[in-house]
């Protein structure tokens, strides 16, 4: 194992001290995690804080087998320390996708799940990229095979995945639909370029869908309602469209109109990432690296940021996504 400097034996992270609300999250001294041969040690500057961290503080998303119980899905920071595998590595600034782990000094990622962070890049930024990255290309885009002239739709218009869809499909010439739960948000979505916004509180979505596509409606679908959603989104998608479902918050289940699917040819899918393998993680890394990070390096991708807080606050970061008035990426700096 190389390293690039003297590493201590004893971090801060942040800890789940039993589920329940956010002052569950509290500072623990922990072993510095050691990785193994294909790993790298990433002394963490930033932390992003995503929905499946709620969800896991509330002991309704356990990490999966062999992941830290420590929350935070992706980090960016400077490798420190690697296996034999990953040595080239030290000394990089990388942000990385993460299975957990995230909220602390140190964290240990796969080589494969980190990508390089350009110079001048925000550090705060970069750690607001591979969540919601590696979620919207896996999902609208290799899943919903949404491509250049396509229209979508995204709900939860003013969230991380949703304000990360605007930005791709800007880059890749694809009209986006999102929808929010007010005016403000709608606004706000607006501004970060969404080609369009519905309050979904003061307007029907799905004939607002059909009067934007002029009756034709949309080519795909990216939920993460669920629940009573998922039948109103299939009639907002035009004929040979491709629903993709990536969580279930309004609820796990539904009723459809099989009939309808198979005249209109639907495809209905879905996915979650945590617990995909590092190689599908990896392999998707790479893919990010040529299509999207060109970006990136030019500076015309960077993620909408709403609030950032030192990593003792953790549980302030969570009243806050709690609280659901963000716009953008909650993030941890250290």
């Amino acid at each position: 194992m190389a390293e690039m400097m003297d590493v201590p034996m004893e971090m801060t992270a942040i800890a789940i001290s039993a589920p329940g609300g956010p002052q569950v999250l509290v500072p623990q001294r922990r072993p510095v995690p050691r990785p193994a041969a294909d790993e790298v040690l990433i002394r963490v500057a930033a932390a992003g804080v995503n929905r499946p961290d709620i969800l896991q503080r509330m002991g309704k998303y356990p990490p999966p087998p062999g992941a830290s119980d420590i929350p935070g899905l992706e980090v960016s920071g400077t490798v420190v320390r690697a296996g034999e595998a990953a040595d080239m590595m030290i000394g990089q600034r990388v942000c990385a996708l993460l299975a957990g782990g995230g909220y602390a000094e140190y964290v240990v990622a796969p080589a494969g799940q980190c990508l390089p962070v350009p110079e001048g890049y925000d550090m705060a930024e970069a750690a607001a990229l591979p969540e919601t990255l590696f979620t919207v290309w896996t999902n609208l885009f290799e899943r919903a095979y949404a491509v250049g002239g396509d229209t979508v739709l995204v709900h939860g218009g003013t969230s991380g995945i949703a304000t990360m869809a605007i930005s791709l499909c800007r880059l890749f010439d694809i009209d986006i639909i999102v929808t929010c739960g007010s005016d403000e948000k709608c606004r706000a979505a607006l501004d970060w370029g969404a080609s369009h916004a519905i309050n979904y509180r003061t307007q029907d979505f799905v004939a607002e869908v059909k009067r934007i596509t002029g009756g034709r409606g949309c080519q795909a679908v990216l939920d993460m309602v669920g629940g009573d959603y998922l039948p109103r989104n299939l009639e907002c998608l035009a004929d040979d469209g491709r629903h993709v479902s990536i969580a279930v918050l309004g609820g796990a289940r539904t009723e459809l109109f099989i009939p309808a699917i198979m005249q209109r040819r639907l495809t209905i899918t879905g996915s979650t990432l945590r617990a995909r393998s590092v190689l599908f993680k990896s392999l998707v890394a790479d893919e990010i690296m040529r299509t999207v990070w060109p970006f990136v390096e030019e500076g015309r991708l960077r993620p909408a940021m709403d609030r950032t807080f030192a990593l003792k606050d953790a549980a302030k970061a969570h009243t806050r996504m709690d609280a659901g008035e963000h716009v953008g990426k909650i993030v941890l700096t250290i």
